[in-house]
């Protein structure tokens, strides 16, 4: 610092507040400062830098899977929405989701020096009495059924699934299959339930329930059982991965799409209108969802005694119904 400002002709101080990107410092002065900055591959210790003001400005992500289309969106919104507001993210997946494993990744992200915490827990963990996340450390959890221990952003699964069922229904079709997630996720456990109450609430009986993994492929080796089905006329996938799985398998079986039988898909990703027959679809909002789980985090940093008790509970996100060309009504009703 002081070799830049004998260079910039200036103080230590001005290339301190240049630096900072504190005001008082004159256009000219600046562009001075920063060409000495230049010559000399000067740059601010950033690290420093966050000692001295007691703030690191980067986030925490923590997550248990990237393998899902769910997970993978709502990282980049969170990323996107942590830039916006001047902050760095800092990914660390977690393998094996056990107490040890969560202790021992808000270990690691304190060494690498980060201001709050976002959890991406698609699992039912954090309603298990055997994982707790450390006290003292701000956190907010985006898709988790930890709303009474911690703040919570989520997609409103039940709403999302009762107007794929209702839409089906409305279509004239007599029932609605459901081509579930793996049972260890709330989503998918979510979206199950709201299904099935849909149909008890309407008057119909739900039939067996049909699980995947999230992937095409499991949603392939539902879509051959469902092909079998001669009363199937209307499937609600949980996700749009597995709905495409599906259409290749009754495709592969002659049942037409949606002359035979109408498909509803759950996240709206952006191959979904690209899928044949173009897929009807609940639309999740992965960047609102990203954007409140930064407002929140970065709200617990900023007024920390806000955090408890009212910081806790859940914040869900509208869904909505995306018409394609995937349902129609049944043929008993053409």
């Amino acid at each position: 610092m002081a070799d830049v400002a004998r260079l910039a002709g200036v103080s230590s101080q001005t290339v301190s507040r240049v630096s900072n990107g504190f005001p008082g410092v004159t256009e000219e002065t600046r562009q001075q400062v920063m060409a000495a900055m230049r010559e000399l591959g000067y740059r601010p210790n950033s690290a420093a830098r966050a000692l001295k003001r007691g703030e690191f400005r980067t986030l925490g992500v923590i997550t248990f899977s990237l393998s899902t289309m769910g997970n993978i969106r709502t990282l980049e919104a969170i990323a996107t929405s942590a830039a916006q507001q001047g902050y760095a993210v800092t990914l660390l997946p977690v393998a094996v989701p056990t107490q040890d494993e969560v202790n021992g990744a808000f270990s690691r992200l304190g060494e690498l020096a980060v201001d709050a915490v976002i959890v991406i827990m698609e699992i039912h963990l954090l309603d298990a009495a055997t994982v707790s996340l450390p006290p003292g450390v701000q956190v907010v959890v985006a898709d988790s059924d930890a709303g009474d221990r911690y703040t919570v952003v989520d997609t409103d699964q039940v709403g999302g699934a009762r107007d794929a069922v209702r839409h089906l229904l409305a279509l004239g079709h007599d029932t609605v299959w459901h081509l579930a997630g793996p049972e260890d996720s709330f989503a998918a456990q979510r979206r199950a339930h709201a299904w099935r109450t849909t149909l008890t609430e309407a008057g119909r009986n739900p039939p067996p329930l049909v699980r995947g993994d999230w992937s095409a492929e499991s949603g392939y080796r539902a879509g051959l059982r469902l092909a079998d089905e001669q009363d199937c006329t209307a499937v609600f996938a949980a996700n749009d991965q597995m709905a495409l799985g599906l259409l290749r398998a009754l495709h592969e079986r002659g049942r037409k799409v949606p002359d035979d039988v109408s498909v509803v898909g759950f996240d709206d990703i952006a191959e979904a209108a690209s899928f044949l027959p173009p897929l009807t679809t609940i639309h999740q909002d992965f960047a609102e969802v990203g954007r409140l789980c930064v407002e929140g985090v970065l709200s617990k940093i900023r007024r920390p005694e806000h955090d408890a008790p009212t910081g806790q509970g859940t914040t869900l996100v509208p869904t909505r119904l995306v018409l394609r060309d995937s349902t129609a009504p049944p043929p008993s009703h053409r």
